[in-house]
Formats: structure tokens, sequence, C-alpha cells
């Protein structure tokens, strides 16, 4: 989509044609514009690898944060 409005196509003709709104095209231009397509896919890959990591991070702590709780009330 962004290579046809690269290419000199009218956006709300490509947002029509794929069915998205024109925000949307325009945070994925804001986001993707001058990716190649493998660049767009690896980035895909690595964000979502680290939303990954940051839920185990946030289950670590609240492990960690129900331990102490748990530790307190014992002494």
């Amino acid at each position: 989509m962004l290579k046809e409005s690269e290419a000199g196509a009218k956006t709300d003709d490509i947002c029509r044609r794929h069915g998205i709104s024109s925000a949307t095209f325009y945070t994925w231009r804001k986001k993707y514009g001058g990716m190649d397509a493998s660049e767009a896919r690896r980035l895909r890959e690595l964000e979502a690898e680290n939303a990954k990591l940051k839920r185990i991070v946030a289950d670590q702590m609240l492990d960690m944060t129900s331990m102490k709780e748990l530790l307190a009330k014992n002494w």
C-alpha cells in the first residue's frame, strides 16, 4: 500500500480499496515508510519478542511481590 502511494496513487483510493481508514494509513506510513518488506517483517518480530519479554518481567515482578508479602506476614 505504501509503495502504491509512493507511485502516485491517491491515499483515499488506496484506503478504500484495502478497507482501512486514512488515519491507519498515515500511522503505517509514519512507522513503516522507507522500509523494505523484510525490514518491516523483522521490526514486527522484534516488537513481538519485546512484548513477550515484558510480560515475563511483569510476571517475575508479580511473583517477587507476592513472595515478599507472604514472608512479611509470616514474621
